[in-house]
């Protein structure tokens, strides 16, 4: 047994401790929100956050993540990642929406560690999150006025 709390709430799932807990989110609990993309950790399409940190759950075994799991289903609840996300819709970041999920998860956690972040810390912190589309300079954009800044759309 493993017990996982997600989104606020206590999920107690008769599942192996080493299955990784991006399944477990989406086919045992069925939250669809987060997306397997690569499966080795590279792309950040499975990106939650565990105690605040942005984590790839594809490559975490669910017996390790203890503390609070968020997905992209709570961020619209969030503070931080409401302001990510209208800064997402204003300036029509999406293309095809795939990895948007873990961007939008990576973002937060950025703007929560470090509110003000320069371009050259937002590029740092997003690396690790793959784009097929290429919307790296909307992406960008968004976050710097999820920021507050003033940006141009």
């Amino acid at each position: 047994m493993v017990t996982l709390n997600i989104n606020g709430n206590t999920h107690e799932l008769d599942v192996p401790e080493d299955m990784p807990l991006l399944w477990v989110i989406r086919d045992v609990i069925g939250m669809k929100g987060t997306k397997f993309g690569c499966g080795m950790a590279q792309c950040g399409a499975c990106t939650v956050h565990l105690n605040g940190v942005a984590i790839r759950s594809c490559v975490t075994p669910a017996s390790a993540a203890s503390g609070e799991i968020t997905t992209i289903e709570a961020m619209s609840e969030d503070p931080v990642g409401k302001k990510v996300q209208q800064a997402w819709l204003d300036l029509g970041v999406a293309q095809c929406g795939y990895c948007q999920a873990g961007q939008i998860m990576n973002a937060t956690a950025l703007l929560k560690k470090t509110p003000q972040p320069d371009t050259q810390e937002i590029v740092d912190a997003m690396a690790g999150n793959l784009c097929r589309c290429g919307t790296y300079n909307r992406i960008l954009t968004a976050i710097e006025r999820a920021a507050g800044k003033e940006v141009k759309a």
